[in-house]
């Protein structure tokens, strides 16, 4: 009797635990089947992915609609759960950024689950509304002036096209400071990169509107001569602390200044715009656009842009991990407000270090798997101290080997060079100065 009451209780134990089993699968199943892309998805594709991904935009493919979305369910499904999408290559261990685009960890779980259970699409009344754009294609809404190259610039079907730069006068009968500025390209699939950069009164000539020849060397080093255009830094002219405005490079933001800073552009001033074309086969023609957002509210902080860079370039054939140093010194207490590490396709890591004038450091940012497609500007959620005689230290590495599958040659030494199948490495940084008050200076005049 007891050993048939064992049987029986055995028996019903498993049953229920086979019954559970199934209620839970069910159940699980059920929860995950519930999960739509009008729903749950959109709102998140909307949030973190439209800005890029609609027609029009720098994305190959757009991601607003269901009929949009449904094809590449199971790409995307990779892309989120590897974190290559959306793009953000700063290690989450050091520094925190206002603009960090990682997805959280529910929102990578909610599109595993709808790939999973199918790709459903659900009751289209759960659409959350479509996002809104500005009608222009400018990312900031209309801007203040608009300035254009003054001419089209041709580009060949084939070849190398060298740097090229074009003046464009700015007209301006009074001091401007620019909070915000943003980057227009007339053909997206010939314009590599553009660097807009001020060349002010005083600052010797100042060229013509139209392409203009700033020579080979100018050429040759590409960004270097931009970055390098700080007083002390090599190459600075006349008094102007900052001739950088806005640039741009796939995965760049553009320039977006908190209330009270700004880029100062003066009177008479005129734009620099160096463009790098590459060709696709086919010929164009480009007229890119600045776009400037005058700032509304009083000024305090002139926000400068510089680069630490490293020239002396030498990577071995066949190195895999050959390294590259550069620093800059703060001569003023100052606060650093981004950054943006620059190199080319043999670009491997990156890493910002700031040094303080007793030796202690801190890491500010580290890119442990730089990519050459995003270049991207990190904007620190708060401005970090760096006080008078401390320095940032940038350290990278070049893969110069068979294994970087973007290396065209790993069989040649690789220098310093504004092509892509040459070398860079600039660290670029935004900081102000904690002495400037710039409301409290006009006051005075």
């Amino acid at each position: 009797m007891k050993r048939n009451l064992g049987l029986w209780v055995s028996t019903a134990l498993i049953l229920s635990a086979v019954v559970f089993c199934g209620w839970s699968a069910s159940a699980s199943d059920k929860s995950t089947s519930a999960v739509t892309f009008s729903k749950d998805v959109a709102p998140i594709l909307h949030n973190n992915c439209a800005s890029c991904h609609r027609p029009g935009e720098i994305a190959p493919m757009s991601l607003l609609s269901y009929k949009d979305v449904r094809p590449w369910a199971k790409s995307i499904r990779e892309v989120v759960v590897d974190r290559k999408m959306p793009p953000w290559l700063a290690d989450p261990h050091y520094g925190e950024f206002k603009n960090d685009r990682r997805l959280s960890q529910k929102e990578i779980d909610t599109i595993v689950a709808w790939v999973d259970a199918g790709a459903k699409e659900g009751d289209p009344k759960d659409l959350p509304p479509m996002p809104k754009f500005p009608a222009e294609g400018w990312k900031l809404g209309t801007p203040d002036v608009v300035l254009s190259m003054t001419l089209e610039a041709s580009v060949p079907a084939d070849g190398v096209v060298a740097y090229r730069h074009f003046a464009v006068p700015t007209n301006f009968t009074e001091d401007k400071y620019v909070q915000f500025a943003e980057i227009r390209r007339g053909d997206p699939s010939v314009v590599h990169h553009v660097i807009v950069s001020v060349r002010e009164p005083g600052q010797g000539p100042l060229p013509p509107a139209g392409e203009i020849n700033l020579g080979a060397a100018a050429n040759r080093e590409g960004e270097a001569r931009t970055a390098q255009q700080q007083p002390g830094q090599g190459g600075g002219r006349g008094n102007n602390p900052d001739g950088m405005l806005v640039g741009w490079a796939p995965g760049m933001s553009p320039l977006l200044l908190q209330p009270g800073q700004a880029k100062l552009i003066k009177k008479g001033s005129v734009l620099i715009f160096q463009m790098h074309y590459t060709t696709n086969g086919q010929p164009s023609t480009d007229r890119t656009s600045v776009g400037i957002y005058f700032a509304k509210a009083p000024v305090e902080k002139r926000v400068i842009t510089t680069g630490a860079v490293a020239r002396n370039l030498v990577i071995p054939a066949g190195e895999p991990s050959y390294e590259s140093k550069a620093s800059f010194n703060f001569k003023e207490d100052s606060h650093i407000v981004s950054f943006m590490p620059h190199m080319h396709v043999r670009g491997k890591d990156f890493e910002y270090k700031l040094v303080y004038p007793d030796g202690t450091s801190k890491i500010l940012l580290k890119v442990p798997r730089y990519d050459f497609n995003w270049q991207l500007v990190y904007f620190m959620k708060e401005p970090v101290a760096a006080p008078k005689g401390s320095r940032i230290e940038c350290v990278a590495h070049h893969d110069n080997s068979e294994r970087n599958k973007y290396n065209p040659d790993p069989t040649k030494e690789v220098r310093w060079g504004p092509q892509t199948w040459e070398e860079m490495m600039i660290g670029w940084l935004d900081y102000t100065i904690d002495g400037q008050n710039l409301k409290t200076e006009t006051a005075s005049k």
